[in-house]
């Protein structure tokens, strides 16, 4: 029963660099995605959020390759950040893919399909190329603005700077 407790939890805190590595390949994925409109790289997408959201990188194709392969090779780089919020950002990317491939299977809606695959790889850009989450800001603006108790993550409060001097 621990074991299955331990494939279905997530890791808190995450590394940064692991998480950017995922990102980049979401994007990967993102863009064949949206290039050919295979029903079967939109079903990828969907797949890897709903591993990462429930598991962390245990069940995530994406995730092992960068914890388990590519952050080694780098020497392994470490970057520690909270998880609650980059589960949230997985759990937006979940919505955004679930939402595409049904649009694309069930309404017959490539356009529309793709369109929140486009957006989807403008997010995971941000999170890959430049550092920045959008998930996991809203994430500490839902805290902030007492949407999600701040006992979920307390490391994740953004205090304005008049708090902070």
């Amino acid at each position: 029963m621990d074991h299955i407790k331990n494939v279905f939890s997530f890791p808190n805190p995450v590394n940064d660099v692991s998480a950017r590595l995922v990102a980049g390949m979401v994007v990967v994925l993102s863009v064949a995605a949206i290039i050919t409109g295979e029903p079967l790289l939109f079903a990828a997408l969907v797949y890897g959020f709903v591993a990462r959201v429930a598991t962390g990188p245990t069940l995530s194709p994406m995730g092992l390759l960068a914890t388990r392969v590519i952050v080694p090779a780098l020497g392994n780089p470490s970057r520690p950040v909270p998880g609650p919020p980059k589960r949230f950002a997985q759990g937006v990317g979940l919505v955004f893919s679930v939402t595409a491939l049904l649009l694309l299977l069930l309404m017959e809606s490539a356009g529309l399909a793709k369109a929140l695959v486009a957006v989807l790889t403008i997010f995971a850009s941000l999170e890959a190329f430049v550092g920045f989450c959008a998930g996991c800001f809203a994430f500490s603006q839902m805290i902030r603005f007492g949407l999600v108790p701040e006992s979920v993550c307390r490391e994740c409060v953004v205090r304005p700077a008049a708090e902070i001097n």
